[in-house]
């Protein structure tokens, strides 16, 4: 966990929208009011893209990142240029302004050239993100790190194509040995190098499997945890939204998903606080606290005609409350809406002060903070 944490992090995940999203009205296209208005809702840690493996390719070069096919608000509709060491420098010294601390993450977002699919070794992991590290140390903003995910949603295809050769891949099981070895190595590389920052893979698949995964070489354990999660639940089959189909039709969650969630409320409550205690129960069983950044409620949601926030917000605030209760979670996202770009979530300043109230004043596990 985070050195000398006595208590959570009030986190939110910006991902690549904060250096893709930069066009007039996009939500990030000033990082001063960005981050001040985050301040001013209470958060006062921030997970973003760092690109590791563009940057570790030439840090000086105007990189063009394409779009991810994304189905909700994050990130560029369409392809963008980014010179990334320059950029990562200049919005982390901005948070380092503010107090605010910077989980670095990656979801390997695709170039022309498809750079990303160099990795071929658990190694080569470790080294993007050693060339990433030595460039944010020279910068001296070490500091201002608050952890490191090697990759995120590990082993999802689409995030960690450079694991099977393809996008197109069946994903491999979070149980099987390569895997494990895979982030055993190279999260090992990487301690030689800064052994004083945290690491991890986080999660968002293969829940079953937790109870069978070796996690001893992780600092803490990132799970992402929705209600509408469709590994976890049928909300989203039942009311006909279909991510998986290729083309999902979110006018289905427009028409049905508040009605359908009211009607079903304390069966889909039940499951969301279940699975947030299962995951207390695995950083029990391992020792290791928990982190969150992608969260609680649906995982797509948008600005759209006829869009209601309020059931989302509540279902948001249910997950952030059992979470904090259950003292193993040392920084909680409200959700994965958390920034400007999703006006309907952002501008409700009031939410996000008492939920990031409740966060920041939720006790740790003593077992935890005298470990760390």
């Amino acid at each position: 966990m985070p050195k000398n944490v006595n208590r959570p992090y009030a986190i939110t995940m910006w991902d690549f929208s904060w250096v893709e999203r930069r066009w007039p009205g996009a939500g990030y296209e000033d990082w001063d009011q960005a981050l001040d208005e985050l301040a001013e809702r209470g958060y006062d840690a921030v997970r973003i893209d760092a690109f590791p493996h563009l940057l570790s390719a030439d840090p000086d070069r105007l990189w063009t990142v394409l779009s991810c096919g994304q189905t909700g608000d994050w990130g560029s509709p369409s392809e963008v240029d980014v010179h990334v060491g320059e950029t990562l420098v200049e919005f982390m010294s901005k948070c380092r302004d503010r107090n605010i601390m910077v989980g670095l993450s990656t979801w390997y977002k695709q170039d022309p050239d498809d750079v990303r699919m160099n990795i071929r070794t658990p190694l080569d992991q470790a080294r993007i993100w050693v060339d990433t590290l030595d460039h944010i140390s020279k910068a001296d903003l070490l500091d201002t790190v608050l952890y490191v995910d090697l990759c995120n949603e590990f082993p999802n295809v689409k995030w960690a194509p450079y694991l099977y050769g393809s996008n197109s891949a069946a994903p491999e099981s979070l149980a099987s040995e390569r895997l494990i070895s895979w982030m055993a190595q190279s999260v090992s590389e990487l301690r030689k190098h800064y052994p004083q920052l945290d690491y991890t893979f986080s999660f968002s698949d293969q829940f079953e499997q937790w109870d069978a995964m070796d996690v001893s070489m992780l600092d803490f354990l990132e799970p992402h945890i929705w209600m509408a999660h469709w590994n976890l639940s049928s909300f989203c089959e039942e009311i006909g939204y279909l991510p998986k189909s290729g083309s999902p039709d979110f006018q289905a969650i427009v028409r049905r998903g508040k009605p359908h969630y009211l009607a079903n409320k304390e069966r889909y409550d039940k499951l969301l606080t279940g699975w947030i205690d299962k995951a207390a129960d695995w950083s029990r069983a391992t020792g290791k606290p928990l982190m969150t950044t992608e969260c609680w409620s649906l995982i797509n949601y948008k600005d759209w005609p006829m869009i209601e926030w309020d059931w989302i917000k509540d279902i948001c605030a249910l997950g952030v409350e059992t979470a904090a209760g259950t003292g193993r979670w040392t920084a909680i996202a409200t959700s994965n809406f958390c920034g400007p770009q999703y006006v309907g979530m952002w501008r409700d300043i009031a939410w996000h002060k008492r939920m990031t109230d409740i966060i920041k004043t939720a006790p740790i596990d003593s077992r935890l903070t005298s470990s760390g």
